[in-house]
């Protein structure tokens, strides 16, 4: 392996929002990411870019593809990683916050959280003294959002020369699509209904980004006026966890938005379909187009090991 791919310019660094890094920085993930990507497993574990460094995971949400990417990717990457339910720390409740990152900074040499509340990963960053990552909070979902686009450029080379239309709850996901889009120049519009847009202040920070790239971030409330002439359509799904109990409100909201085949037809013709997963079968979207030849969900649920992998050797 070539390790002068990996340089010490983010050592150390926390990944809280992709507000956190610069253009440059997102583009040296995707050479990484990449680069780790094109590697057979043996070649990786004879170049262990981790050796002797674990990564604490804090799970206060349940997940499939976030605890098995993180582990896998510090296995493969000559590490290890301790999977930490939230029963077992009671965060804020058995230990305070600042005291639970102070104690695992003096053990191991990264956190990765996924976690309710936003103000618990700025308190881990704040407090300890290794890298955290964000691997989902209630305000974003930088992880995602950076496999995403690592996905697109597969799909699409260009981000510049793109239209990525977002359908559904203006949700942590959507938030880091928005912020992510701004920083590369990629051209957004979202689709929601009114009273479940993005939060404002993110959505003037995204645009502020998007217009130093001379790209825009749209946001309106019609599904087919956001999919027109768009080269992806993203959805999620409509209640998100810890949302469980909106569920019955928020279904005949958001039914309008629902990607099927109708909606995908008014987008261009060589559209392809993005879902972070877990999908709801038959709410947000439907088989017959997550299933479907231009579906990469499968892709995207890939790039998450590749991406977060690449995050962890450059700032471990």
């Amino acid at each position: 392996m070539n390790n002068n791919i990996i340089d010490d310019s983010m050592r150390g660094k926390c990944l809280l929002s992709i507000s956190d890094l610069s253009l440059q920085e997102i583009e040296k993930i995707f050479e990484v990411a990449k680069h780790l990507k094109s590697m057979s497993i043996p070649e990786q574990v004879d170049n262990p870019l981790l050796a002797g460094k674990t990564l604490a995971m804090i799970f206060e949400k349940p997940s499939l593809r976030t605890r098995v990417t993180f582990e896998t990717g510090m296995t493969q990457l000559g590490g290890h990683a301790i999977n930490i339910q939230s029963n077992d720390i009671q965060l804020g409740k058995r230990e305070s916050v600042p005291d639970i990152a102070r104690n695992l900074s003096r053990w191991v040499q990264g956190v990765m959280a996924r976690v309710f509340s936003h103000n618990t990963v700025v308190e881990l960053a704040n407090y300890g003294s290794v890298p955290v990552i964000n691997a989902l909070s209630d305000v974003e979902h930088p992880c995602q959002a950076l496999a995403d686009f690592f996905t697109l450029i597969e799909h699409k080379q260009n981000l510049r020369s793109i239209k990525l239309a977002y359908v559904g709850d203006g949700n942590n996901v959507c938030h880091s699509l928005m912020l992510l889009a701004g920083k590369v120049g990629t051209n957004m519009t979202i689709g929601c209904p009114k009273e479940y847009e993005p939060d404002p202040v993110i959505l003037e920070t995204s645009r502020k980004y998007a217009s130093e790239m001379g790209s825009s971030i749209n946001v309106v409330n019609d599904p087919y006026e956001a999919v027109i002439e768009a080269d992806a359509i993203y959805t999620d799904v409509w209640a998100s966890m810890g949302q469980e109990d909106e569920k019955s409100e928020r279904t005949p909201i958001f039914q309008p938005y629902q990607v099927n085949n109708k909606l995908v037809n008014a987008a261009s013709d060589d559209v392809i379909i993005l879902h972070c997963l877990p999908a709801k079968r038959g709410e947000e979207i439907t088989d017959e187009v997550i299933d479907s030849p231009y579906s990469v969900v499968l892709d995207e649920a890939e790039n998450r090991l590749h991406v977060q992998k690449a995050v962890m050797a450059l700032i471990m």
